[in-house]
């Protein structure tokens, strides 16, 4: 079974269930500043298991193409991927364990569907704890549905435990395992006795309790299921092979490295660490460049960990011997892979060829000024009788220069010197935890937390979107915000810098509709008809879908100021905003402008 098969599949099984298929969304999540990508398959869907509801009805199925970078180190070994895809079934209010548990199991192991075999998989669940009680009816419903008891491992809260945050919606789960070892398990082999050999594929989130403080949960009068499950990791498992890199998936991409660099994949394992690190690195810059919202490689936030990914698979490229821009070329095979699940690749290719070289060129630019930097610091090393280079000095070279740490070592030896790793990583670890310090003020807000803030400033970009529209003209498109609870900043297209006067006069449009105290209201209504009704709906996809429009003005269906496709959430009128100030307009990428504004005042939002 192929992934494109397996993905077909997953929605086939859960629509035969009574889900309604629902579009992916954006790598970059909208409005919350929490996360810089959109890191599984439920982070889209906050809102809806908070308690807004979704257009869609209350069982809901996709696949969401995520990216996880905390670990892009760690990327290398068979395992490990920065871009996933995530296919996930949610159940609003609707079913709860029992359903959730028995559809897993069916999916997994009917002969109509994946046809597992059942001896091969495992299970954990919550072994409870001072806070909640061991979760004996997941593993009742997994008893029923023929797991030997012996296959469910009761594990803490820090293996099965969900929470939204140190307050809010929790619960515990229940994890899916696969046997990848030698033969069939041993008996009484679970994730708790052998996690070695026990590939996780699947996670059910029960959502049923709301967490008032460390010591209290009271139950939720509305209980969710959130589950999700790892395509590459489960297909891998389908095809019988000992890593993702070794399936489909990535084996066109391999390919193309081996035809550029003349290397073989399986030559060497120094040979293969570095055609997995460009895999997967090409393909997660490729997904991100080619997303909706169109992040670029930039110093700051998601753009910075793009530029790390495609220098990390640049600096693997001239390990192999490439000495020339090569990414383009091995990106045109993964849209060509991937286009049809996600035709965003397609739509945007000839940005992606020229982001990924743009960017190739300026990190040889750059090497080039870091090898500069070192032979001006050269003269000075030579003092140093121990002939080490210390970890202060090459991290200053890693992060003012952009000089990678290897690179460090190849010029450090060829000059007679070894480089303090340990220093280095010391250096490293307290620039990360003084750019935590830093970054700790802007995660503030969030979806997750929908303060009253934040809400008033999603409702403000709305204004401000068409503000610009009536200003600048049809031109301008938004290309994502990002809001928190001191700031929104507004991306949209537009080829110039805006005047001082078009600042104003767009300022001035907001402030006249806030003031005007124009009600917002919601319809839920199919995708096309939305547009029909000259609704915006730059990140819906799905044809027929049902979606909110949110409109604000007096009729929305004859006087109206600003109608989009939105997911909320939103003030209940335009005066419960405030003051509405830009502070900043500037450049975010080619094409793309940059408004950063605040908001001040405002009535409470339930007036």
């Amino acid at each position: 079974m192929t992934a494109n098969e397996l993905r077909s599949k997953y929605i086939e099984f859960f629509k035969s269930k009574g889900h309604t298929e629902i579009s992916g969304q954006s790598l970059i999540p909208e409005n919350d500043p929490s996360v810089l990508f959109t890191t599984a398959g439920m982070h889209p869907l906050v809102p809806y298991l908070l308690g807004e509801k979704h257009p869609s009805g209350t069982r809901l199925t996709d696949y969401q193409k995520c990216v996880r970078t905390g670990d892009i180190d760690e990327v290398g070994d068979p395992s490990h991927l920065t871009c996933f895809e995530m296919l996930g079934n949610w159940s609003l209010g609707d079913y709860f364990k029992k359903e959730s548990i028995a559809f897993s199991y069916e999916f997994l192991t009917s002969p109509k569907w994946l046809g597992l075999d059942p001896r091969k998989i495992s299970v954990t669940v919550f072994a409870g704890d001072e806070n909640a009680p061991r979760d004996e009816e997941a593993a009742s419903e997994w008893i029923k549905n023929g797991m030997p008891e012996d296959k469910i491992a009761y594990l803490p809260a820090s293996d099965n435990w969900w929470a939204a945050g140190p307050t809010g919606p929790c619960g515990p789960d229940t994890e899916i395992f696969y046997w990848v070892g030698e033969g069939l398990p041993p008996e009484g082999s679970n994730k708790g006795t052998d996690s070695a050999n026990w590939m996780e594929i699947w996670n059910n989130v029960f959502m049923q309790f709301e967490r008032k403080d460390e010591k209290t949960l009271i139950p939720l009068p509305k209980k969710n299921v959130d589950t999700g499950m790892g395509l590459e990791r489960t297909n891998c498992i389908l095809q019988g092979k000992t890593s993702v890199y070794l399936t489909e998936v990535f084996q066109p991409i391999i390919a193309k490295i081996e035809e550029i660099s003349g290397k073989k994949y399986g030559d060497t394992e120094d040979t293969d660490r570095s055609i997995r690190i460009i895999a997967d690195h090409c393909r997660a810059a490729t997904f991100i460049l080619g997303d909706q919202k169109g992040v670029t490689p930039s110093n700051l936030g998601a753009g910075y960990v793009l530029r790390r990914l495609i220098r990390r698979a640049v600096r693997h490229g001239m390990k192999l011997g490439i000495d020339k821009n090569f990414m383009a070329e091995i990106s045109a095979v993964v849209i060509e892979n991937f286009k049809n699940a996600y035709p965003e690749l397609e739509q945007n290719r000839e940005k992606i060829a020229k982001e990924l070289t743009a960017e190739e060129n300026k990190f040889r630019v750059t090497l080039k000024n870091g090898e500069a930097e070192f032979q001006k610091l050269l003269p000075n090393l030579m003092k140093n009788p121990k002939k080490v280079i210390s970890g202060k000095v090459a991290f200053r070279l890693y992060d003012t220069f952009g000089y990678p740490l290897e690179l460090t070592q190849e010029l450090g030896a060829e000059n007679g010197f070894t480089v303090d790793i340990e220093g280095f990583k010391e250096a490293e670890k307290k620039h990360q935890e003084a750019s935590k310090t830093l970054d700790a003020g802007k995660a503030k807000g969030g979806l997750a937390e929908q303060s009253e803030v934040t809400t008033k400033y999603h409702t403000a970009t709305h204004l401000l979107q068409q503000a610009l529209i009536d200003v600048l003209g049809d031109e301008v498109a938004q290309k994502g915000s990002n809001i928190n609870n001191e700031r929104m900043r507004f991306d949209f297209t537009f080829s110039r810098a805006m005047t001082p006067e078009e600042v104003k006069k767009v300022e001035d449009i907001v402030n006249e509709k806030i003031k005007e105290d124009l009600p917002v209201t919601m319809q839920v209504m199919p995708l096309e008809e939305a547009k029909k009704e000259g609704a915006k709906a730059l990140f819906a996809s799905k044809y027929g879908e049902e979606v909110k429009v949110y409109t604000i003005g007096k009729d929305p269906k004859n006087d109206w100021f600003s109608k989009e496709v939105c997911g909320g959430p939103h003030v209940q009128h335009t005066a419960q905003i405030g003051d509405f100030k830009i502070t900043k307009e500037q450049s975010s990428s080619a094409g793309v402008r940059r408004i950063r504004a605040v908001i001040s005042g405002g009535l409470p939002l339930d007036k």
